[in-house]
């Protein structure tokens, strides 16, 4: 007697269920996809082929396919040629479709096609949760981070990069001249061979910096200088503050505080924030469906005009100062050790000495005042404040807003936490369901697509995880989905 446990006989004859509703269960996440999709005006949201043609071969219908990558994001299949293997074999699909099993050129296609409508569907479920009250009074977490491109960092070129690659293939051409003088002079008959693939060496080589010296014409035209060769779009950025990069896009996510649901995302192709500020906070705010909003961000968002803009349209903004004041980095005062009187317009020193305003300027149109005194040469502290003939403190002429977020940020000493507890899960979900290689679509047109699918998958499984699977699918009828 065997002390495995034994399986049943291939033989056999097994009763199975009848149907195929009978393999899902009334708990199962499959039935909340299909309740979703089946509410929606695919129509009124964009997509195409919701009207099939009267004549050729027929179509499939666009909630078929919409439901197929809604549940392979939902279960980290993102692949078109897996989600067409899936649809063949898995009993959850085959149920989710009706037995329907497209080709990945289909499924493929219908994601490259729809990007309007995948947004749209992305807003309309953030409407549905603002509906159950699932959302904040209007308190929302921004952060943004780099994603991998389908481009890797040997086929993105930068002036520095390339004049690098062009030095390496020459002093290698050097290199193997230099080895084939020394076999001409030597001309034995047993490096013959040697010779042979030295100069087989030498024009691939030279191929190769003819490649390079027409890459350093594309390059030229670039208005960034960068350029890559796989997707155009994306770009080489630095990540974590160790040297190193990636080719990617840089992602931003806004999110609201009390159940961490994505309410607004948006793919850009600059290595840093500090640009995108005002335009989350637009589309957090349409998304709320509140007027006034709180936005938390962290130092990387520190931007004057985009921070005046936010606090003009009503919205409160909570964002650091970066630190980068080289005076406080070298042991001197630094401009946070100035007082500003407004009433009089000038700066006190930590001397007590009067700083009044001499002069302004314009800089990247922006206008800036400049304050010094000329008794700095005087004054016993001197050294411990500047090093040049007097300490000049610049002002920006909307610095008045600065300044009342700042107070703003220091009556709310737990609001970076509040950021950071919010945004980091959401980020860190989102990279593990994409893997090691981010996107699988190219140019700024079509990867925003892939995080939306990714940003409503998200959305959908909190809910469930909140509410429910029975509650959710009532909500989705409910509330008109």
């Amino acid at each position: 007697m065997s002390r495995f446990v034994e399986g049943q006989d291939r033989t056999q004859v097994t009763l199975i269920p009848e149907c195929l509703d009978d393999f899902i269960t009334e708990d199962n996440p499959v039935r909340v996809v299909d309740a979703f999709v089946q509410e929606l005006d695919l129509s009124a949201l964009g997509f195409k082929g919701t009207t099939p043609a009267s004549t050729g071969r027929p179509c499939y219908d666009p909630a078929v396919l919409l439901k197929i990558y809604i549940y392979g994001y939902l279960n980290r299949v993102q692949s078109s040629r897996r989600l067409e293997r899936e649809c063949q074999r898995n009993v959850e699909l085959m149920w989710l479709t009706g037995r329907l099993a497209p080709d990945f050129k289909t499924i493929a296609d219908f994601r490259h096609d729809n990007p309007a409508g995948i947004r749209n569907v992305f807003r309309h479920f953030v409407s549905i949760c603002r509906q159950l009250k699932l959302l904040s009074r209007g308190v929302v977490a921004v952060d943004g981070s780099k994603f991998k491109a389908v481009n890797n960092r040997d086929r993105n070129f930068t002036p520095h990069k390339l004049a690098k690659r062009m030095q390496q293939v020459e002093e290698s051409i050097a290199r193997y001249m230099d080895a084939l003088d020394t076999s001409d002079r030597t001309q034995p008959v047993d490096l013959q061979a040697k010779t042979i693939r030295l100069q087989d060496k030498l024009v691939k080589l030279r191929k190769q910096m003819q490649h390079l010296r027409e890459i350093e014409l594309e390059l030229a035209k670039q208005p960034d200088q960068q350029l890559s060769q796989t997707d155009p779009d994306a770009r080489s950025m630095a990540t974590s503050g160790r040297g190193t990069g990636m080719v990617g896009y840089n992602v931003q996510v806004a999110a609201d505080t009390k159940h961490h649901l994505i309410v607004a995302t948006e793919v850009i192709n600059e290595g840093h924030d500090r640009g995108s500020l005002w335009s989350m906070a637009q589309r957090s705010r349409e998304a709320v469906g509140k007027d006034k909003i709180e936005l938390i961000a962290d130092r990387g968002y520190f931007k004057g005009p985009e921070i005046l803009a936010c606090e003009q349209a009503g919205i409160k903004t909570y964002v650091p100062k970066p630190m980068t004041s080289n005076s406080k980095a070298e042991g001197r005062f630094s401009k946070a050790d100035f007082i500003y009187i407004a009433r009089d317009d000038e700066y006190q020193c930590p001397a007590g000495q009067r700083l009044p305003r001499h002069h302004s300027s314009v800089e990247n149109s922006l206008r800036i005042d400049t304050y010094y005194t000329s008794v700095c040469p005087q004054c016993p502290i001197k050294a411990q404040c500047t090093t040049g003939q007097e300490r000049r403190v610049r002002r920006w002429e909307h610095e008045a807003v600065l300044d009342t977020m700042q107070a703003r940020l220091d009556r709310k000493p737990d609001a970076m936490k509040i950021r950071r507890r919010t945004i980091e899960h959401v980020f860190g979900t989102l990279k593990h369901w994409m893997g090691s290689v981010h996107f699988l679509m190219k140019t700024l047109v079509h990867v925003p697509t892939e995080i939306n699918l990714h940003a409503l998958a998200y959305n959908l499984r909190r809910v469930i995880s909140v509410l429910g699977i029975a509650k959710t699918m009532k909500a989705m009828k409910l509330a008109g989905a």
